[in-house]
């Protein structure tokens, strides 16, 4: 019986086709762990303000997979050994390395499970997947835990200049429309090289990396950070935060099988080390679940619930105002009472009618991992040192907004 074939080509908008070089790296991506990315949105609740940004973590992936391979070539002709087991691990690491993330992303991540981040949840999957595949995970495991002895293979992965963010840069400002996001992918693909083990960029590649950094800072601010975006997500966590305690008390609520198991019980992050079954419902969880449960939610008889679910299917999203510092107290003590006189609730329901949010990002952190830049004569910069425009240093400042979500009467 003739052998199926299982190299495929998928016709991607952002890069054109995109090869699935071998069965092993096939089979991965055919695995329901890995499907499930194809019911989660890459952007969260993005499309509330950009309504192209429909596009699903498994894009975002299979993106990532073949900047991966051009990355590969290209350390290859400049004369940097990568073996046939690396190349086919660091592909497979770069395919899985956000397997673990739950509906809408970043969005409920610590909202359904207390203390767990989605890349220890990632690891547990790919734990899981290796033990079903007999151990053909081995290396790109000691990549993703960045104990394998070539650390330039983990900074492909996960680094200040990854195929992560080569891939979701390009991909998000293409779904969002938002062009100022546009960078040069393959030119800093290009540009790249190994010295001492560590990840570094060739000196001619230096404007490609200023622009990449000032699109990284203006798609936080302007797409992952958006005033409308963060208020979409402070509203959707309020309605799960009332679900929980609800449930707490012991009201019926509708829901899937793995979302109540999550409403009903309090999940921490010892249950998914002492059992499968804390991890294995979390793997059925995606975008729908939710969906459907704040549809139904939205005609549940406790009022505030109710309220927060048809304003979150119906767009009246909180009103957000933006500050420097926390929210005055006699500010939020405004709004509680008039949600309290308006409403007729009581203080702890009021409460669930606002939200704050503390965001903060720098763009650029040479103290976390820096971005090098080799020059001819085998001297390494820091491109904040390395760069000749200001912004370079500007980037690495940590910047704080305070976010004051309420719900407009």
């Amino acid at each position: 019986m003739k052998k199926p074939n299982k190299r495929k080509i998928i016709n991607d908008p952002v890069f054109g086709f995109i090869n699935i070089p071998n069965d092993f790296l096939y089979d991965i991506i055919q695995h329901p762990y890995f499907q499930r990315l194809n019911r989660i949105k890459q952007l969260g609740l993005s499309s509330f303000v950009y309504p192209g940004a429909q596009h699903t973590r498994l894009l975002h992936s299979l993106g990532a997979m073949h900047l991966m391979g051009e990355a590969i070539t290209q350390l290859r002709q400049e004369g940097n050994e990568i073996t046939p087991a690396e190349a086919e691990a660091v592909r497979a690491c770069i395919l899985l390395h956000d397997i673990g993330h739950g509906p809408f992303s970043h969005t409920l991540e610590h909202s359904l499970v207390n203390g767990v981040s989605h890349e220890e949840i990632s690891l547990l999957m790919m734990e899981k997947i290796n033990r079903e595949l007999d151990g053909k995970l081995d290396m790109a495991l000691e990549i993703f835990t960045n104990v394998y002895p070539k650390k330039f293979l983990h900074q492909l992965v996960s680094s200040q200049l990854d195929m992560d963010r080569l891939d979701y840069l390009s991909r998000d400002s293409f779904y969002s429309g938002v062009s100022e996001g546009i960078i040069g992918a393959a030119r800093i693909i290009k540009m790249l090289n190994v010295h001492n083990d560590q990840l570094v960029v060739e000196a001619k590649g230096i404007y490609s990396i200023e622009k990449f950094l000032v699109a990284r800072r203006l798609m936080y601010w302007q797409v992952y950070l958006h005033k409308t975006s963060v208020a979409a997500e402070q509203m959707l966590l309020n309605i799960l935060k009332r679900a929980k305690e609800l449930a707490g008390n012991g009201a019926e609520l509708f829901g899937s099988p793995s979302l109540r198991y999550f409403l009903y019980n309090e999940i921490q992050k010892s249950d998914f080390s002492n059992s499968d079954k804390a991890l294995e419902n979390f793997a059925l969880l995606d975008d729908s679940d939710v969906v459907s449960a704040i549809k139904v939610w939205s005609s549940h008889p406790d009022f505030v619930l109710a309220t927060l679910c048809k304003a979150f299917t119906d767009r009246k999203l909180f009103k957000v105002e933006i500050g420097t510092e926390p929210i005055d107290e006699m500010k939020r003590k405004f709004h509680l009472q008039q949600y309290m006189k308006y409403f007729n609730v009581s203080l702890n329901e009021a409460a669930y009618f606002m939200g704050e949010e503390i965001v903060s990002t720098d763009t650029y952190s040479p103290e976390d991992d820096s971005i090098n830049i080799l020059y001819k004569d085998g001297t390494v910069k820091d491109i904040a040192e390395a760069s000749d425009m200001l912004n370079i240093t500007v980037l690495t400042k940590k910047v704080e907004k305070h976010y004051f979500c309420y719900f407009r009467l």
